[in-house]
């Protein structure tokens, strides 16, 4: 899984008739359902989920740093520090859910975790909610009773084998339920991150907001894993490829499709086509680690996804 974007940008109707906006938005769809299967790959050579979230994050920000410096020095230099504040704020939480989700991958199976940390949208609407005061309509409210519904799916797919089911405490005591609360606890940092990023978002240009925030969240992932004094080297060969695709790939390629697909594309649109992700990622992890959901998991996805849809079809001041 990857940080989505956040739906700010500016729309505008240039090239109403192109089909490079909808090529973008396939590019990205590609580039960021490779993500979950990238991580399992580096966990297979040994590498521990924090030092691949701490690499994801580290060498994106490397690769931006000459673009950031080059062409945006004046702008933040100018950051007031309101601006840092949200910065640090927006960092923190992107580093938490990336720690959080990429461990989720260590636990739990590669639909459900990418599925379950696909919920940060209706996440963001109970923040705002619950922050800001916003009343939630009744779609978000029936999009998030879909979700719940859904996630209890999901997690019984985990307690109920083909033949048997297991005991409820059995499944609490379990590394599924583990992978699966990670997974939400992902999608409840992403939506942090991206309300803190709002109001930054608005202010600054998109390579400012990413640099900063992409490398806050690896200045935390670093001390993280510094404190936990787990290595950041001595891997096998194999496992920096993995790695550096990670960043490449879904962090940079992804992220930079659906933004630049926004100029051209309504938001509203972009926000709801990048929930094509999970089907993606489900679909990349059955044909090449063997892992096929079962029905009842399949169908608990599928609910998760629609309210997801449901709520994020809500409209909204900030997608025009």
């Amino acid at each position: 899984m990857s940080s989505k974007l956040t739906p700010l940008a500016p729309t505008s109707a240039a090239q109403p008739d192109s089909s490079r906006p909808y090529f973008g938005i396939g590019l990205g769809l590609v580039a960021v359902s490779t993500a979950s299967l990238l991580i399992r790959y580096a966990q297979s050579e040994g590498v521990p989920s924090l030092v691949i979230a701490a690499y994801r994050l580290s060498l994106a920000s490397l690769v931006l740093a000459p673009f950031a410096v080059w062409r945006q020095a004046s702008e933040l230099r100018g950051f007031t520090r309101r601006q840092w504040a949200l910065v640090l704020t927006s960092g923190i939480f992107l580093g938490a859910h990336f720690a959080a989700w990429i461990s989720s991958l260590a636990y739990t199976s590669v639909a459900s975790s990418v599925v379950l940390v696909s919920s940060s949208p209706l996440f963001v609407a109970l923040i705002a909610a619950l922050a800001l005061r916003e009343k939630l309509s009744r779609v978000v409210m029936a999009g998030l009773v879909l979700t719940l519904a859904g996630a209890a799916v999901v997690g019984l797919s985990d307690v109920c084998a083909p033949a048997a089911c297991t005991s409820l405490y059995t499944f609490v005591q379990g590394s599924a339920f583990l992978g699966d609360v990670l997974a939400v606890l992902g999608a409840l940092a992403l939506a942090i991150y991206l309300v803190a990023g709002r109001a930054l978002r608005a202010k600054v240009s998109l390579t400012s907001y990413i640099f900063t925030t992409y490398a806050t969240a690896a200045l935390v992932l670093v001390l993280v894993v510094s404190a936990a004094r787990l290595p950041v080297a001595g891997y096998p060969a194999r496992s920096y490829l993995w790695l550096s695709l990670l960043a490449l790939v879904p962090q940079l390629v992804g992220h930079s499709s659906f933004n630049w697909a926004l100029k051209y594309l309504p938001a509203t649109f972009v926000s709801v086509t990048i929930l094509g992700e999970p089907a993606g990622s489900i679909v990349l992890a059955a044909l090449l680690l063997r892992e096929v959901p079962g029905f009842v998991e399949l169908g608990g996805s599928l609910l998760i996804l629609a309210g997801i849809l449901l709520a994020s079809r809500q409209p909204r001041a900030e997608s025009n």
